[in-house]
């Protein structure tokens, strides 16, 4: 019976089996003709058990060090770990180690997104808030276009997945899938729309034009009494479609124009509440990392996350208008968040 290195997977099958039926191990030594040392060998090692993993202890650092740690994450924001540790002229410190550290001081954070504003975009948003001012906003119109895809954001497919589980499958596509353009407005705590840009046009002034009569002014304005249709104030931003001169011309034959069409300051998404209208429906239609396979079927989805909206969610953001206008003047123009 001659003594082998190491025992196969199979070999190691049919020595559980065999005890399994009673045999002992000088028997399975035997039947296998191997050495009953290997045999017992294995026996004895299965009987152990998995060793349990220990944990090393970590590389020790000084009260000194902490401090430089802390005042270069403050001065470095999203930097790496490493790079933070090497500006400290901390070496040696492993990955995890310096990740636990900077885990009791620090988050990881995405950079906020904001959009650019120089020293004339911010005179012409204090201007705008003080020409505002005291205007009644229950009667201004907010609107504004909105892109969904099929895929949704990039990072908001994340969550908490059990222990054993595995993520689920996620498609991967050009340009998140495709997307469909939808249009909308709010006005005191009523909703409307939301109305869908026709797929493959793209809107320039006469197709925005266009697109305002056949949805916005036949679809909603034409119902409006005469005295609402007075005091309303149409709001857009200043995106070419809405700016230029074709556009502003047609509103004013529809009798939007003069004080009922608002000013807006240039880079100030921040101001329009319908900003967080939009951030309500993606928040629901892409809840759980949620993909569509067609345009149709994400269409549905926005109209559906926009039933749900109530109108005390509407008012709260149309409300927060006058608070808005005070946090630019304390602001000196600047950037307010939303």
């Amino acid at each position: 019976m001659g003594q082998k290195k190491d025992l196969t997977g199979s070999e190691k099958s049919k020595i559980v089996r065999y005890l399994a039926e009673g045999c002992s191990s000088l028997k399975s030594a035997k039947l296998l003709k191997r050495d009953h040392r290997t045999i017992k060998r294995f026996i004895q090692n299965s009987q152990q058990g998995r060793k349990k993993r220990v944990e090393k202890p970590r590389r020790k650092i000084t009260a000194h060090e902490l401090r430089k740690v802390k005042r270069a994450a403050a001065k470095m924001p999203l930097a790496t770990s490493l790079a933070i540790f090497q500006s400290c002229n901390i070496t040696g410190v492993p990955k995890s180690t310096r990740c636990a550290i900077l885990r009791d001081m620090a988050k990881v954070r995405k950079a906020e997104r904001r959009p650019p504003l120089n020293k004339t975009h911010k005179l012409k948003r204090q201007d705008w808030a003080k020409k505002y001012l005291k205007t009644d906003f229950s009667k201004v119109l907010w609107t504004d276009e909105m892109r969904v895809s099929l895929d949704g954001p990039d990072g908001w497919a994340r969550g908490w997945i059990g222990k054993g589980q595995r993520a689920p499958v996620r498609l991967r596509r050009q340009q998140g899938g495709g997307g469909v353009l939808v249009w909308a407005g709010i006005i005191k705590d009523e909703l409307v729309g939301p109305f869908r840009v026709e797929d493959g046009v793209k809107l320039n002034s006469q197709s925005y034009c266009q697109f305002l009569e056949d949805t916005f002014f036949k679809q909603w304005y034409r119902k409006k009494s005469a005295s609402f249709k007075k005091n309303m104030i149409f709001m857009q931003d200043n995106a070419p479609s809405h700016a230029s001169k074709y556009s502003t011309a047609w509103l004013a034959r529809k009798g939007i124009k003069e004080e009922k069409l608002m000013t807006w300051p240039p880079c100030s998404p921040d101001l329009n509440p319908i900003e967080n209208l939009w951030s309500i429906i993606k928040c629901e239609i892409y809840k759980e990392g949620k993909q569509y396979t067609s345009l149709n079927s994400v269409w549905e989805a926005v109209v559906a996350a926009a039933r749900n909206v109530d109108g005390e969610q509407i008012k709260t953001l149309t409300e927060s208008m006058d608070g808005r206008l005070l946090s630019v003047l304390a602001k000196k123009g600047g950037y307010i968040g939303r």
